[in-house]
């Protein structure tokens, strides 16, 4: 990239304006290292519970490490928010560690700020395979793996189970054909042609859109789904066949009546849900416990795969969420003390207590045998649903890799909000996604490579 061709520029220089100095300095005695333990910075993007549960986490961390390193964490809003704080820094290196969603992960792999994580995973002798590989897929690229899987999801379908039984329905939805068919057997219409209760519904978020493309088994994005030799140039769900499909089942859902339009993001979607007006939504795996606690003991909530577009899809689902990036500080204790912290985050017993807080896998395939998974399980089965679907996929599902993807997901929300507002058709909806999204992929490799 360029700017990290500026940042080396500007390294070589003061390399320069030092070296005449560099003899003399060299006789005298290497400096002290600092009293006091070593602190770092952690830059997060959980709030709620989510946040209350990493909190803990770090709480520990400098329990455990007292007097030799000491984090501190610090909140940045959402993942929106955070991402372009660290974009606005200009590789100032706020912070030594980052929390950055996976969308954001071809941008930090560009912009010459980070550490790959493979460095300390060569050096330490780190056993990799103690991360679940379908997970680890998503952030390695051409064997290197660049930030550690931390927060970890996958889009399910939530389905209000007691409501089923009362219809009689025993059948669990695997694609949109079968979703159609229940839907209808739930609906509930008043009298006066308004709808009580509808059987399905979903927000306009643009992450189901990339599922959807990757349960089909076809890419997003070009050049391997931009994890080829080059970088993505261009989209191709609008080449082959698949993103039409998607706004197809988008237009026949809301011109039908099957779902209402529950706005962007998925916080409508869930309100729906947890009420009662809506039999079944997608949603992340990360939703499951604040679901289940806000349901409570009104309904049973059933959990299914997230479903398909077409019966036969052969493709799987990818990883969402976020990960753990280390800042390139130059810093070597600080660097050392943030691999510290990185290892303590995934350890199985921390991974299992994030799982049972939140919801998100535990990336550590060996959380799996603790006590503290083995009672979460126990007590909430719906999550062993996540974990099996997580494990039927493969690692060629892993999602595509795209500098602009936030501004690409955005793109297709506005669309599907116009297809919504009968200001586009499926097809116009289509053809703005993608030459909205190539524009801006076009306007961010000029500048950047």
């Amino acid at each position: 990239m360029k700017k990290t061709l500026s940042l080396v520029l500007v390294g070589l220089l003061l390399a320069g304006s030092l070296f005449a100095g560099g003899a003399a300095e060299a006789t005298k005695a290497a400096p002290a290292k600092p009293a006091g333990p070593v602190e770092i910075t952690f830059w997060h993007a959980m709030g709620g519970v989510n946040g209350e549960a990493l909190a803990s986490m770090v709480d520990e961390f400098n329990k455990q490490y007292d007097g030799k390193i000491k984090v501190k964490y610090e909140f940045q809003g959402s993942y929106d928010d955070e991402f372009a704080k660290i974009q606005a820094s200009g590789g100032n290196y706020p912070c030594d560690i980052i929390q950055v969603y996976d969308i954001g992960t071809r941008y930090m792999i560009d912009s010459g700020w980070i550490l790959p994580v493979q460095e300390y995973v060569a050096k330490d002798k780190y056993d990799i395979s103690q991360i679940e590989p379908n997970i680890a897929a998503y952030y390695t690229v051409d064997n290197t793996l660049y930030s550690m899987p931390f927060n970890s999801s996958t889009p399910l379908l939530y389905y209000n189970k007691t409501a089923f039984e009362e219809a009689g329905i025993t059948k669990v939805p695997t694609c949109f054909e079968d979703i159609y068919e229940i839907a209808e057997k739930l609906k509930i219409v008043n009298p006066d042609g308004s709808v009580k209760r509808y059987g399905y519904g979903m927000g306009n978020y643009g992450w189901f859109f990339e599922q959807w493309i990757g349960k089909m088994g076809l890419h997003y994005v070009n050049n391997n789904n931009g994890r080829g030799k080059d970088y993505a140039t261009a989209v191709e769900f609008d080449k082959n066949g698949g993103g039409l499909q998607i706004v197809k089942v988008w237009d026949k859902i809301l011109k039908e009546g099957i779902s209402p339009y529950l706005n962007m993001g998925n916080d409508d979607a869930k309100a729906a849900f947890i009420s009662g007006s809506v039999c079944m939504i997608p949603e992340s795996t990360a939703a499951l416990k604040s679901l289940l606690l806000n349901v409570g003991d009104k309904f049973e909530i059933g959990v299914a795969y997230f479903p398909s577009i077409n019966r036969n899809d052969k493709g799987g689902v990818s990883v969402g969420g976020g990960s753990l990036w280390m800042m390139d500080t130059g810093k070597q204790e600080r660097k050392d003390a943030t691999w510290e912290f990185l290892k303590f985050m995934v350890s199985p017993e921390m991974q299992a207590f994030w799982n049972a807080k939140t919801g998100y896998f535990p990336v550590t395939v060996a959380a799996a045998q603790t006590a503290t998974f083995k009672e979460n399980i126990a007590k909430y089965p719906q999550f062993q649903v996540a974990i099996d679907q997580l494990h039927s996929s493969a690692p060629q599902y892993s999602g595509a890799l795209l500098s602009v993807f936030s501004e690409a997901r955005q793109i297709v929300q506005n669309y599907i909000a116009r297809l919504a507002n009968k200001e586009v058709d499926a097809q116009g909806a289509l053809n703005g996604m993608a030459k909205d999204i190539n524009k801006s992929i076009e306007t961010y490799n000029l500048v950047n490579y």
